[in-house]
């Protein structure tokens, strides 16, 4: 089976919008998995900022009566504080995917997200049919997709996502917020970087993280990011066929991520590797 992916924002952290942003954009992480081609039943990865322009995008098709699964990774703000301007139409239902924060439940955060005292508009306003799904590392099903959840090196509790199509096709592996390399308290085991490569391996395209240069990742040891470096080499290691650059660092203008879509290119040109890298910008859509 075929589908369409759509980046709506690829920044990490916090909205970057201007004039030294516009050609990769400032919104933060989301992007949706069109699975028909009528643009009514979706998968969405995260709901940054960029979520709030997929919903305008759904408005203006005439689309009212969306079926979505939204695939939460994490609930730090950049991958929720989209959610409560998402508007796709009341007769809509909505499947909200992700972790538990420790015990706090995964829709008491959503729901204080949206709290009177913050934001004027509940929860329960979304869709008509809302519900909230508690995930674990492991398999679970959505509309069109068999997923596989895994536990990711970022902090708090943070998964990465690999979908394949019921009735084959491309994979895709989304992987972010993640640190590869050392650095950081987190509760993975000691075979966590074979389990990973195991995960991702192969995949038609993989999602990753990429926020720093190796040089400004000396200083954030432990903060939960990645190097483009680094994810060149896991994509290198895994046989990934495509690799897209994710979660821009917010003081990263477009001139610099050029720069920085080069060198990542010329690392997997020195691996010798297959793998083609890209990198995520606002609107791009690639059909798998």
């Amino acid at each position: 089976m075929a589908y369409r992916l759509t980046v709506w924002g690829a920044r990490g952290s916090i909205p970057t919008p201007g004039p030294q942003t516009s050609r990769y954009g400032g919104n933060t992480a989301c992007v949706s998995v069109e699975i028909d081609g009528k643009g009514d039943r979706l998968v969405i990865l995260d709901a940054g900022t960029g979520i709030r322009m997929l919903g305008k995008a759904l408005a203006a098709s005439g689309t009212d009566a969306l079926n979505a699964d939204l695939l939460v990774t994490h609930t730090h703000w950049d991958h929720i504080q989209g959610l409560p301007f998402f508007a796709p139409g009341q007769a809509s239902t909505v499947r909200i995917w992700g972790p538990k924060q420790g015990e706090v439940a995964l829709e008491r955060i959503l729901r204080d997200q949206m709290n009177p005292v913050v934001f004027p508009v509940p929860l329960d306003q979304l869709a008509s049919e809302l519900a909230v799904h508690h995930v674990e590392p492991g398999t679970f099903e959505v509309d069109g997709f068999a997923v596989q959840a895994m536990r990711l090196r970022h902090p708090g509790v943070t998964l990465g996502y690999r979908l394949a199509p019921k009735g084959g096709g491309p994979d895709l592996a989304y992987i972010t917020d993640n640190e590869l390399g050392a650095g950081g308290q987190y509760e993975v085991g000691s075979g966590w970087r074979k389990e990973l490569e195991g995960f991702i391996a192969d995949a038609d395209l993989m999602i990753h993280d990429t926020m720093y240069t190796e040089d400004e990742l000396e200083k954030h040891r432990g903060w939960g990011h990645s190097s483009h470096v680094e994810v060149v080499r896991l994509a290198a290691e895994a046989g990934v066929k495509r690799l897209m650059l994710f979660h821009h660092r917010p003081e990263r203008d477009d001139a610099s991520m050029d720069g920085f879509l080069d060198e990542a290119r010329g690392e997997a040109d020195k691996l010798s590797c297959a793998v083609e890298v890209i990198t995520a910008r606002e609107g791009l859509q690639l059909t798998l």
